[in-house]
């Protein structure tokens, strides 16, 4: 069995940074105590972009997602994501 190392206490986020910088986290893990959890209501980051489209495709896009009851920009990344995947 592993003996854990005890995380000294530092004076500052600075000290800390340095001193993470040469150790290696494993050694202050108690892997028998370590948990499997979840976080299901993390989002993906997601950045905005600008796009010129042509209006009457616009109109069409939104016509479209209404008959789904989406947002059209959502309905926009879902035939993107589509494209995406059936490429592979």
């Amino acid at each position: 069995m592993k003996t854990t190392k005890i995380i000294p206490t530092f004076k500052n986020l600075e000290e800390e940074r340095l001193f993470w910088e040469t150790h290696d986290t494993l050694d202050y893990i108690d892997e028998t105590k370590v948990k499997k959890v979840r976080f299901p209501n993390l989002k993906k980051t997601t950045k905005s972009i600008s796009i010129r489209l042509p209006v009457d495709m616009i109109d069409e896009l939104k016509v479209r997602a209404n008959s789904m009851d989406v947002p059209y920009q959502s309905f926009i990344k879902m035939l993107l994501k589509e494209g995406l995947v059936s490429k592979h």
